[in-house]
């Protein structure tokens, strides 16, 4: 009987991941062939109505704009391709849809000149480029997204933007994959002047697999909780390639729930070889993970629980069988706060984190 009970607890355990998928998902339907991670199932526009973007003009019918601020049910095709150069930030309102970027002929279609910002949601985003520049003079991200919920970007590219490239993060049930976000603006209209950053990364069941980040002066990527899922957060991060990373690269992580597994870091010109202080060179980082020390954030002083495994750099081949020892304790300062012998075994997890 006591055998039995085992066995059935184990079922449970393993099967956790796929119930709250079920709750979520109930039809458990792929959002395309090939989705995968936490946003695997979203519906997008799926059995809805089909919006035709006609022209490459701001607003009007037949724009994309236009097109985003339909309601209802609805997939997003485009019968012109070339640059949308919008002429103030698109906000997309209005979920459940589909914005099919492989639809467009030719080179395909480019959102440009002010940021896309996901305030909705259950949406899928695929073959999209996103290129905000600083025409605007403002500080817009490439392409953003927080405190959402049902959300998968595939194979996009976001490039040059004065703030973070990829900020889509806090959100639950969602997934970044197979898209390329890279040449931040360093030097640009940004207040605080040199910037140029990658992302904030983080959220209740979020995966980022099999992206290129390069050529950010930091972010690559942020770590970060949202107050809506604060101590709630999943955060799965495998098999994508960092590159020439700068400033403080991959940090944070305060009191987050984190899997880093076999991503590829390939340090560049931009990358820090030497050693600072006590922390090992920038060049051999995973992560710099921390704690909080922001009274009444939700984590304040509570250390997350990582898992890492099986991240390489081709630049120091020592890394892959010393993933802790090198790419993840010299990394955290010693200001943080309690950070103790006892500090590195509490962090540490001895398996992965579930994962879609």
């Amino acid at each position: 009987m006591k055998s039995f009970l085992l066995v059935c607890l184990a079922l449970i355990v393993l099967n956790t991941n796929e119930i709250c998928a079920s709750n979520v998902y109930p039809e458990k339907t792929p959002a395309f062939p090939g989705a995968e991670g936490y946003g695997r199932y979203v519906s997008g526009g799926r059995g809805g109505k089909v919006y035709h973007v006609t022209n490459l003009n701001d607003s009007g019918e037949g724009s994309f704009r236009w097109a985003c601020d339909q309601k209802g049910a609805r997939t997003i095709v485009f019968d012109v391709c070339g640059t949308i150069h919008l002429q103030s930030q698109l906000k997309l309102t209005n979920g459940d849809v589909t914005i099919a970027g492989q639809t467009a002929p030719g080179d395909g279609i480019c959102v440009a000149d002010w940021d896309f910002c996901i305030a909705a949601p259950n949406v899928i985003i695929r073959y999209m480029r996103f290129r905000p520049g600083d025409v605007s003079g403002g500080e817009p991200d490439g392409l953003s997204g927080m405190d959402g919920k049902r959300i998968i970007i595939d194979h996009c590219s976001v490039s040059w933007s004065v703030d973070e490239c990829l900020s889509v993060y806090g959100n639950e049930h969602m997934t970044v994959q197979w898209c390329i976000i890279s040449q931040s603006l360093r030097h640009s209209t940004h207040a605080k002047q040199a910037h140029g950053y990658g992302g904030n990364w983080g959220g209740k069941g979020a995966t980022y697999h099999h992206n290129l980040l390069a050529h950010h002066d930091s972010r690559t990527p942020r770590l970060g909780n949202r107050p809506t899922y604060v101590q709630q957060d999943t955060t799965d991060i495998r098999n994508n390639v960092m590159y020439n990373w700068s400033g403080n690269g991959c940090y944070g992580g305060e009191g987050m729930k984190v899997n880093f597994v076999n991503n590829y870091y390939k340090p560049g010109p931009a990358t820090d070889a030497r050693a600072t202080g006590s922390r090992q060179p920038l060049a051999y980082r995973i992560c710099g993970l921390g704690v909080s020390t922001k009274v009444g954030d939700g984590s304040y002083l509570i250390w997350g629980k990582y898992f890492v495994d099986g991240n390489d750099n081709p630049d120091y081949p020592s890394l892959l069988n010393k993933n802790w020892e090198m790419g993840i304790y010299p990394q955290i300062s010693s200001e943080n706060p309690g950070y103790t012998a006892a500090t590195k075994d509490s962090i540490r997890l001895s398996e992965p984190l579930p994962y879609m």
